[in-house]
């Protein structure tokens, strides 16, 4: 079964050939995100185009996506025009193979189900943690999508709600605090030359920069912690980069476990395992489906 695999982030489109057991003919290409929704779909076929003798596409994409017909039903504006692209019906009178869609976090959750840090967990909680916070719900083994196709959205739980003050939606947010971003927007503000997670951990221990990654984690467990007493999750799968850090990892689990219940301590805090391919296994299992249906 050889299904081509594309994953659309905001910076690069990674894509791949799966041939029933691997990927081949791995490719990264840049997004172009700021030229827009069509643009993106005329360089997505463009890069199908390049492989051959498939069955099938599997998207793996930014923003939300409306699952029942494969249609973008929200991006916001790092590209513009996306929010209602028909992005299924277009790969599919292009190409006459089924294509099937999904949001990046999800399609990256179920890569981790079937090859990765969920494999044999049906129910689990996965964040990844970049430019902002992702998050996907794994209930029996499918993608819980929400009444819009929105669930899992955990960039939008107000952590400090004592820093919402304006119009931006972000403000006092999870996504805003917890992200790769927001750790480095803390540590700038003590040293500006500390501008990438790289550069911040090989500078870990200098006090004033261990100050705000601790202060940065206790806001990734905040978060955390509310995620446990609502879902009583057997697992959270943290991914993106900074997740690679061990300080990070251990210090989550300890200060996680130190403020939940005792009934909700049975939840495993593992890393992602998958790392770039994830969201494009996500989408091979998803086209996969549909080949079967």
């Amino acid at each position: 079964m050889r299904i081509v695999a594309v994953d659309i982030g905001g910076t690069m489109i990674k894509s791949g050939l799966w041939n029933g057991e691997t990927f081949v003919e791995l490719r990264e290409t840049e997004t172009r995100a700021s030229e827009g929704g069509a643009a993106l779909m005329e360089r997505v076929k463009g890069l199908i185009h390049s492989y051959h003798d498939f069955e099938a596409i599997g998207i793996s994409t930014a923003g939300e996506v409306n699952t029942e017909d494969g249609s973008i039903f929200y991006a916001n504006s790092n590209i513009p025009g996306y929010t209602g692209m028909p992005v299924k019906q277009i790969m599919e009178e292009e190409f006459c193979v089924p294509a099937a869609v999904e949001n990046d976090v999800n399609a990256a959750a179920l890569g981790e189900l079937r090859m990765g840090a969920g494999a044999g967990c049906d129910d689990f909680l996965c964040l990844t943690y970049g430019t902002g916070v992702g998050g996907s719900i794994v209930m029996n083994g499918s993608v819980y999508p929400g009444a819009s196709f929105s669930a899992g959205s955990f960039g939008g739980m107000v952590i400090h709600p004592e820093e919402k003050a304006g119009t931006d939606s972000l403000e006092g947010c999870y996504e805003r605090c917890a992200s790769t971003t927001g750790l480095v927007r803390r540590v700038k503000k003590v040293d500006g030359s500390l501008d990438n997670g790289k550069k911040i951990f090989a500078a870990k221990d200098r006090p004033e920069i261990k100050e705000q990654i601790d202060a940065w984690i206790d806001d990734i467990c905040t978060g955390l912690v509310t995620l446990c007493c609502i879902f009583n999750p057997s697992r959270i799968i943290l991914g993106g980069g900074i997740m690679a850090q061990e300080y990070v990892l251990s210090e989550v689990n300890r200060k996680v476990k130190a403020q939940i219940a005792p009934g909700l301590r049975i939840v495993e805090i593992v890393p992602a395992k998958l790392a770039n391919t994830a969201g494009m296994m996500g989408a091979v299992s998803l086209a996969e489906k549909l080949l079967a249906q």
